[in-house]
């Protein structure tokens, strides 16, 4: 594969944290976060040495100017980014909370990023020197517009033999349009090479199978099993992928959480050492931070196992961190490598 730069496609967002008591009443202050999976990947590759690009769409007023400038203060390539529309996308969640459960309140009706839509963008421009295109199942959750210019994207990408990663992120408070997810995803994941999610998002977005048997306790080694199962599916079903990640991320007590993940590539299911800790402060971000770790990783052509013990140590130490995207050095990670090694 060639090195070039990697190329991270989706809607920047600012997420605003009230505290659940309304102290923030009290105090007129509402804490905020840059934020959008997408972003959240293109941060942790530019800190970690990767040439990171991002694109996304924002209007052209002082508020984009400045996160274009707190972007590019990140090493972050800005250059594809389209100047359109009225209006940043905000969500709201309280803090600690996760971004997959009822606490999340979307704003982003109407958005730059939202009003996207095929033909606006230069693909010959945009891919420049990229050797690597990622975008999340968050994109063609949007609208149909976005799902069309996703479908745009990769086909630009296909025809310049660019590797293309999914993160199978399924937000079940957008997919307001019409369309299930699986009436989408199937068409977009034909075109990915390496496919990131869990046997349940994978059964809800491509139609995979679930063995409810085998995912009732959430037993290791019966979810292991799966994660075999599943990622067979997937090559089966979409023959360019050649790599699957599965992460399993559980509740552990009141405030904590027990993590591991798995990496299925030339027949053989990689997994993590597991993680179990008592108490966590933020769950946001974890998940692109996993797979910024796989990008990372197999930028650097380091072996599958390698790759996934870095990229679930770097999602580990991000639940650490009170913000969507990663603050950890690679030496921080590895340092966490070390301290966890069993």
């Amino acid at each position: 594969m060639t090195r070039g730069k990697v190329l991270s496609f989706g809607e920047l967002l600012l997420r605003i944290c009230p505290d659940g008591q309304g102290q923030w009443l009290q105090e007129n202050r509402l804490p905020f976060y840059v934020g959008g999976a997408e972003l959240n990947v293109a941060t942790a590759l530019a800190l970690w040495g990767v040439p990171s690009a991002y694109l996304t769409a924002l209007p052209e007023n002082f508020v984009s100017e400045q996160l274009i400038g707190y972007m590019q203060e990140r090493q972050i390539d800005t250059s594809p980014v389209v100047l359109q529309g009225d209006r940043v996308g905000l969500y709201y969640l309280p803090k600690g909370k996760d971004l997959k459960n009822a606490g999340v309140i979307y704003d982003r009706a109407g958005s730059a990023y939202a009003d996207l839509k095929t033909g606006t963008i230069n693909w010959d421009q945009v891919f420049e020197g990229v050797s690597w295109f990622h975008f999340s199942a968050i994109c063609p959750a949007i609208n149909q517009n976005v799902a069309e210019v996703c479908a745009e994207a990769l086909q630009a990408a296909q025809e310049r033999n660019i590797f293309v990663s999914l993160d199978l992120n399924y937000r079940a408070k957008l997919w307001k349009y019409g369309k299930d997810p699986v009436e989408v995803m199937p068409s977009l994941a034909v075109s990915c090479n390496l496919i990131m999610g869990n046997v349940w998002a994978a059964n809800k977005m491509l139609g995979m199978p679930l063995e409810e048997e085998l995912v009732q306790d959430i037993e290791k080694e019966k979810l292991l099993q799966h994660a075999t199962l599943t990622s067979e599916a997937i090559l089966k079903e979409f023959p360019k992928c050649k790599i699957v990640a599965n992460t399993f991320r559980f509740d552990h007590g009141p405030q904590g959480i027990r993590y591991f993940t798995t990496l299925y590539t030339q027949g053989e299911l990689h997994v993590s050492q597991e993680y179990v800790v008592d108490k966590i402060l933020d769950k946001v971000g974890s998940g692109d931070c996993f797979m910024a770790g796989l990008i990372y990783g197999f930028y650097h052509q380091r072996s599958p196992q390698e790759t996934l013990k870095f990229a679930t140590a770097a999602a580990f130490k991000k639940l650490f961190i009170e913000s969507d995207a990663t603050t950890s050095t690679v030496a921080e990670i590895e340092e966490t490598i070390q301290a966890y090694a069993k």
